[in-house]
């Protein structure tokens, strides 16, 4: 029985322009038990590879992260099959407010530790004791209160080309970083200011807000859905939109525009830019923000001595490759010596 992907990215995005039919872009995630990781990850494959779903979904036993593309038409029946799920049933399905048919071109389901890497030991502490939830509508006028701490609980180079005005942007480069940063700059305040938080969709503040109230934070809330819910609710009830710039996504997008204000510079030449791009050379494939004639100059590359790597035939340049392991803990994303206007 097939339980892995049999095509290429390539050979799924001819199958996807071929094809000529529309696909959402979703996520959703739910803490929950999960028994037996490996036969539910299996039926999740198996199940979502028949409806010609594509995304990134990690499995672990304290619940289920997806981020995947289906087909418009099978959307019911996707549906259908999450209902059938006890702890599924009636999840809220973060849809895209960009859509882009290739925002995946595998399907890939992963059995790991966590659904999130946060670095935490939930034994320590009551992770179902959580935050406060608020929609858009409250978040608004929250956020507003000289009593709160407006927190972004993403990484920089998320909150580099967007976030919502007054925001604490902590500079890091992962989730597990931000906890203990936030707590020690914020020790002052755990009694006497409200703590609000925000990430992409939700699920980063579920586990932090946990967190944060056991660590003492007496007035703990939580943006419910994150941004991309946030911009849903603020389009169905007219609200005012607070969020500046692009919300950073994790697919082949990279990105959705909520605003036209353009916070962020191409990280080569420094003229205003939010569009990120990863290097064209596959041995590093640094992810930084690069402008159209950036682009165009530098051959898709970040550096110059990357441009001359990417030049090279593709069977020298697996060569060069082979052995090497190029990973985001090296590459710190953006941070990169070669680029000269990084954040």
């Amino acid at each position: 029985m097939q339980l892995y992907n049999t095509l290429s990215a390539r050979e799924r995005e001819k199958l996807i322009e071929d094809a000529g039919k529309d696909r959402l872009t979703i996520s959703f995630y739910q803490y929950a038990h999960i028994g037996n990781t490996q036969i539910f990850r299996n039926h999740l494959f198996i199940q979502w590879n028949d409806l010609d779903v594509l995304g990134r979904i990690y499995v672990a036993h304290e619940g289920i992260n997806a981020q995947l593309s289906v087909p418009a038409e099978n959307f019911q029946a996707f549906k259908a099959h999450l209902d059938s799920i006890s702890f599924l049933e009636n999840v809220r399905l973060n849809i895209a407010i960009e859509q882009d048919n290739k925002s995946f071109l595998k399907l890939k389901v992963k059995v790991r530790n966590k659904i999130v890497a946060d670095g935490l030991n939930d034994d320590t502490f009551d992770v179902t004791n959580k935050g406060i939830h608020v929609g858009a509508s409250e978040f608004n006028n929250l956020i507003e209160d000289p009593n709160v701490v407006l927190v972004d609980m993403r990484n920089h180079y998320e909150s580099e080309i967007g976030h919502f005005k007054n925001a604490v942007t902590p500079d890091v480069d992962t989730f597990r970083d931000s906890l203990d940063i936030i707590e020690n700059d914020l020790a002052e305040h755990k009694e006497d200011k409200k703590l609000v938080m925000y990430c992409t969709g939700g699920i980063r503040c579920e586990k932090a807000s946990a967190y944060y109230k056991h660590k003492g934070f007496k007035n703990v809330y939580q943006l419910e859905g994150g941004i991309i819910e946030y911009t849903r609710q603020v389009k169905e009830q007219n609200l005012e939109n607070k969020f500046l710039g692009k919300n950073f996504v994790f697919d082949h997008r990279r990105g959705e525009r909520i605003s036209d204000d353009v916070i962020s510079n191409c990280h080569q030449c420094g003229k205003p830019c939010d569009t990120h791009v990863n290097c064209a050379n596959e041995a590093c494939h640094l992810l930084f923000i690069q402008c159209e004639e950036c682009a165009k100059a530098m051959n898709n590359c970040c550096s110059t001595d990357c441009m001359e790597v990417h030049a090279l035939p593709y069977e020298e340049q697996k060569a060069l490759r082979k052995g090497k392991h190029a990973s985001n803990k090296i590459f710190r994303k953006g941070r990169s010596e070669a680029l000269i206007y990084k954040k």
